[in-house]
C-alpha cells in the first residue's frame, strides 16, 4: 500500500511539469523585447522638436538600435499575413495592363493585316492607355515609316517593334536618386498638388534609407493640413527617425530652416522636407516654395540637393501640366508617380518622359513599404505589354 502510494508521489510531482508550461513567460519573455523597442522611439520623436539642441542627437542614437530590429519584426509581420511569392510588376499595374495590352493584342488578332488602317487603330488604343498624344504620334510614325520598308514579318514582328519604341521613349528617365555623402544633410523637398501622397512617399523613402544604412531626419513643413505633422510623426515612429515639426499654421520654411540646422549639427545624412500640398494652378502658393529654397540656401547654398515632385498616376494627361507647372516655379530634379497600381493611366509615364524628361525616381504600386520601386523601363514595358502573341 504504502509502495503503491509512493509510486504516486512520482506522478503528482509530474504535474510539477506543468513548471515548464508556466514557463510559458518564455513566450512573454521573447515579446518583451519588442515593447522596449517601441517604448523609446515616440519618446525620443516627440521630444525632438522641443529641444533641437540635444534631444535629437539622442533620438537618433536611440532610434539605430529599434531601427535595427524594427524591419526584422516588421518583414515577420508582413510574411505572416502576405502570400509567399510577392506580386509582380505586371499585377500592380494589373488595370493599366489590361487597358493597354488587351486593346493592342486584341487588334493584332482581329486584324492581322499591317495596314494604314490597324495603324490608325493601334493609335486609338495607346491614346486610351493615356500615353499621350506626342508619344502616341512619334510611335505610330516610327511604325508607319518601318512597316512601309517592309521590316515585319508579321504582327509579332511588329509587337516587339511597339515594345522596342516604347522602352526608348522611357529609358532616358530612368535615372536613380543617389544620395550625395559630400553633401550632410543630403536635402530632399517634397511637392506636389494635395492627396497624391507625399507624406506616404516620404515614410517609405525615410525607411528605404535607413535600410542603406543612412541617418534620416524629416521636417513637417505641411503646416495647412491639420492631420499632416501627426502623420508625419507617425511615420517618423515607424521608421525610428526624429521629426522636427511646430504647431499647425507655422512657417513651412521656418520649420524646414529649423530642421536642416538641426540636421546639420547631429551630422544626418538625409533630410527629407514636407510641404504643403498646392494647386500648380496658385501662384501665390508656388511663391512660398520658391520662398523654401531661398531659405534653405541661406544655410546651404546648394540645398535642396533634390527637388521631388509627387505625382498620382491616376490623373493620367493631368498630371503633365503639373509637372510642367512645378518644374517651371521650383526646377524639379525627379519624379515619383504614385497609386499606379489603381489606375488604368498608367501610359502617362510615355507622356511624362516624352514631354519632360525629368528623371523619374520611384513608381508606387501599393500601400507597403517594399511597394515604392526603382523605376525600371525594361520591367515597367514587359508588366504592360507581352513579347508575342499568345
Amino acid at each position: 500500500m504504502f509502495k503503491w502510494f509512493r509510486k504516486k508521489d512520482p506522478a503528482e510531482a509530474t504535474p510539477a511539469a506543468p513548471g515548464p508550461e508556466t514557463n510559458t513567460p518564455g513566450v512573454d519573455s521573447t515579446l518583451a523585447p519588442a515593447a522596449p523597442v517601441e517604448a523609446p522611439v515616440p519618446v525620443a520623436l516627440s521630444e525632438a522638436p522641443a529641444s533641437l539642441s540635444a534631444e535629437p542627437e539622442s533620438a537618433i542614437a536611440v532610434s539605430a538600435a529599434p531601427v535595427s530590429a524594427e524591419p526584422a519584426t516588421a518583414e515577420a509581420a508582413v510574411s505572416s499575413e502576405e502570400p509567399a511569392r510577392p506580386r509582380s510588376l505586371r499585377e500592380r499595374l494589373a488595370a493599366t495592363a489590361r487597358a493597354l495590352s488587351a486593346s493592342v493584342v486584341g487588334l493584332f488578332k482581329r486584324n492581322p493585316k499591317l495596314d494604314d488602317a490597324f495603324l490608325d487603330e493601334l493609335e486609338t488604343a495607346l491614346l486610351t492607355a493615356d500615353v499621350g498624344v506626342g508619344a502616341t504620334t512619334a510611335l505610330v510614325e516610327d511604325l508607319r515609316t518601318r512597316m512601309k520598308k517592309r521590316e515585319f514579318a508579321d504582327a509579332d514582328a511588329l509587337l516587339k517593334a511597339l515594345r522596342g519604341d516604347l522602352l526608348k521613349l522611357i529609358e532616358g528617365c530612368a535615372q536613380p536618386l543617389q544620395i550625395d555623402t559630400g553633401k550632410q544633410p543630403f536635402v530632399i523637398l517634397m511637392v506636389g498638388v494635395n492627396g497624391v501622397g507625399k507624406t506616404t512617399t516620404i515614410g517609405k523613402l525615410a525607411m528605404r534609407f535607413r535600410q542603406q544604412g543612412f541617418s534620416v531626419m524629416l521636417a513637417a513643413g505641411d503646416t495647412f493640413r491639420a492631420a499632416a505633422v501627426e502623420q508625419l510623426k507617425t511615420w517618423g515612429e515607424r521608421n525610428g527617425v526624429p521629426v522636427v515639426a511646430q504647431g499647425s499654421g507655422a512657417d513651412s520654411a521656418s520649420v524646414i530652416f529649423d530642421a536642416l540646422q538641426s540636421a546639420r549639427a547631429k551630422g544626418v545624412d538625409v533630410l527629407i522636407a514636407d510641404t504643403a500640398g498646392r494647386l500648380h494652378t496658385q501662384s501665390h502658393l508656388m511663391a512660398e516654395l520658391a520662398k523654401v529654397k531661398r531659405v534653405l540656401g541661406k544655410l546651404d547654398e546648394s540645398a535642396p540637393h533634390e527637388t521631388m515632385l509627387v505625382i498620382d498616376g491616376g490623373t493620367g494627361q493631368n498630371a503633365l501640366n503639373q509637372a510642367r507647372q512645378f518644374h517651371q516655379a521650383m526646377g524639379l530634379s525627379g519624379i515619383t508617380v504614385t497609386k499606379l497600381d489603381g489606375t488604368a493611366k498608367g501610359g502617362m509615364v510615355f507622356a511624362l518622359c516624352k514631354e519632360l524628361g525629368l528623371p523619374l525616381r520611384f513608381i508606387g504600386v501599393g500601400e507597403k513599404r517594399e511597394d515604392l520601386r526603382e523605376f525600371r523601363p525594361a520591367e515597367f514595358v514587359d508588366a504592360l505589354l507581352p513579347e508575342q502573341l499568345g
